[in-house]
């Protein structure tokens, strides 16, 4: 294994399946010139007929993505920002999730779009939604949002030959951490979660950016001795609900940390049961994201985000053979 950055893996992974494969394509936004380092090389290394600038038009290119697609190409559309996404929806959602459905799988569609997502990097409102809760409840898309470096290729592998479109989302600011990544040829199974933590008292789920801070809390809480289990889903079309369940079966209180947003979750319903506490969900509220630093620290998204995240767990030696009225306590508010 070796220490790579993500925006690195990400980039080794593309290197390295257009490599194997002449039908691997990649076009978008500064694709040749790589603002973001992720396709830096690539266009000197496979030439300008496979790594192409497109027009600033997302339109355009969610729609020609599903053509080249389904003329035999693997179809790697850089977006930049998943905001981007937003322009280009009428391909994305009316063409690219369908086509297989209506051709009955006649037609496979080995579609990769990509993009950053998320907040906090004093980009503005129009560069930091979390747009895969939209994504999700689309249907014949699937969504990928890789938290480490190893992740990043082992998903992208996957995805570019996946004959369903993929929207490989990667989070924001995290471009630039590293990670050890497994030599070779590493591959990811889509639909595969990852127990990043084992613990008994309590069920994290964590994607994107999020796991980070999830893992800090777990590290902090395991000093009181509350044993945290952090499942990273990795990707949340299709979800890994097995393994969820297996932790909560075995917690008893599951912890929703994966969403910037109210619309999604990737804690799904468990038929009802009195064994498990009601699911917690860390979120932020409905506002904006700011361009300025101070103005982001200052707004009162962080500090409804502090309150609402303020929560204590009173570890039990048996979780889930009956709790108290309370299994979940508020801490002061603040």
């Amino acid at each position: 294994m070796a220490k790579k950055r993500m925006i690195q893996a990400i980039n080794e992974a593309l290197d390295g399946e257009m490599a194997k494969d002449p039908k691997v394509v990649v076009f978008g936004e500064d694709v040749e010139i790589s603002l973001f380092g992720d396709t830096s090389g690539l266009k000197d290394k496979h030439g300008a007929h496979r790594v192409r600038n497109m027009p600033i038009s997302e339109t355009v290119m969610s729609g020609m993505a599903v053509g080249a697609a389904a003329a035999g190409y693997k179809v790697v559309c850089h977006m930049m920002f998943g905001n981007f996404m937003y322009t280009g929806f009428d391909s994305i959602a009316n063409q690219a999730s369908k086509l297989r459905y209506m051709t009955a799988g006649q037609i496979a569609l080995p579609i990769v779009y990509m993009g950053v997502f998320g907040g906090g990097r004093s980009a503005a409102a129009q560069h930091s939604d979390a747009m895969h809760p939209m994504i999700m409840n689309l249907g014949g898309i699937k969504v990928a949002l890789p938290a480490t470096p190893a992740d990043a290729m082992g998903l992208l592998r996957s995805a570019i030959h996946d004959p369903n479109p993929v929207m490989f989302l990667q989070a924001a600011g995290r471009g630039g951490e590293q990670g050890e990544v497994p030599d070779g040829d590493h591959v990811i199974k889509l639909g595969k979660a990852s127990t990043v933590q084992e613990g008994d008292d309590v069920t994290v789920v964590a994607i994107g950016a999020m796991v980070r801070p999830a893992m800090r809390a777990a590290q902090e809480l395991a000093r009181s001795g509350i044993g945290v289990e952090l499942i990273d889903p990795r990707t949340v079309v299709p979800l890994d609900s097995a393994t969820i369940f297996g932790s909560v079966r075995k917690t008893g209180r599951p912890v929703d940390w994966s969403s910037w947003t109210r619309r999604a979750t990737c804690v799904p319903r468990h038929p009802t049961s009195r064994r498990f506490a009601p699911t917690s969900a860390l979120m932020p509220s409905r506002r904006r994201s700011g361009a300025s630093r101070f103005r982001m620290w200052r707004c009162p998204i962080r500090r409804r985000w502090r309150r609402r995240s303020c929560r204590t767990w009173s570890a039990s030696p048996t979780p889930c053979a009956g709790f108290s009225a309370k299994p979940l306590q508020k801490g002061p508010e603040q």
